[in-house]
């Protein structure tokens, strides 16, 4: 018998839009890379930050005409700016960018859509993503790059605490699995602390691979 996962967040996302609003701000990430083809595993560590988008920023519109797609379509969006470092990194490595993503909701169903980015994680070029919120409240993002597949999905097991695992596919056979954690970190570069009536109770947590 199958048995379904609880989210201990009371404010578990329903949509694409509120995990923008529930990762606005700043985190801290720490992430383990598996490069199957090697059997071998990275660990790196980023900082990422996330702010807010509306429907009047300028930016939304010029996301919107890169794909063909009205504006008007779009439920808002993020701008995204990420640096980090990676322990198999060479000297002129650079982990460091930016980019704007725009979420439009199919019009029968706001809980999938698409994601469209001016450039993508694995790629520059810009790229659309499909999105779906699942039973458990992760929202599962694939997206097919000229010469790669990446599937990513993120959940919050609680407000400060966010959780992704992503693989990625290259054609020619080289794979790679990535599991991060991701805690939110204030201005001053503390960590939150939760009040301990309010803090989730404690639930064990599985990569999508069984790691």
């Amino acid at each position: 018998m199958s048995q379904t996962a609880i989210n201990p967040n009371p404010n578990a996302p329903l949509d694409a839009l509120d995990f923008f609003r529930n990762s606005a701000g700043t985190w801290r990430s720490q992430r383990v890379t598996h490069h199957l083809a090697f059997r071998r595993a990275e660990v790196g560590e980023s900082t990422i930050r996330v702010e807010m988008l509306d429907n009047s920023d300028p930016r939304i519109a010029e996301i919107c005409a890169m794909h063909a797609i009205d504006p008007a379509q779009a439920a808002g969006g993020a701008h995204i700016a990420w640096k980090g470092l990676m322990e198999w990194d060479k000297a002129d490595e650079n982990h460091e960018g930016q980019s704007v993503m725009v979420i439009v909701p199919d019009p029968d169903a706001p809980g999938s859509g698409q994601l469209l980015r001016e450039r993508g994680y694995a790629e520059t070029a810009p790229v659309a993503g499909r999105y779906h919120i699942d039973n458990d409240n992760g929202m599962v993002l694939t997206t097919e790059y000229e010469t790669m597949s990446s599937t990513e999905r993120f959940w919050f097991p609680s407000g400060n605490l966010r959780m992704r695992t992503s693989t990625l596919q290259r054609f020619g056979g080289y794979n790679t699995a990535t599991f991060c954690t991701e805690v939110r970190v204030s201005e001053d570069g503390n960590v939150p602390q939760a009040a301990p009536d309010t803090a989730p109770a404690a639930t064990p947590i599985y990569s999508a691979l069984g790691w």
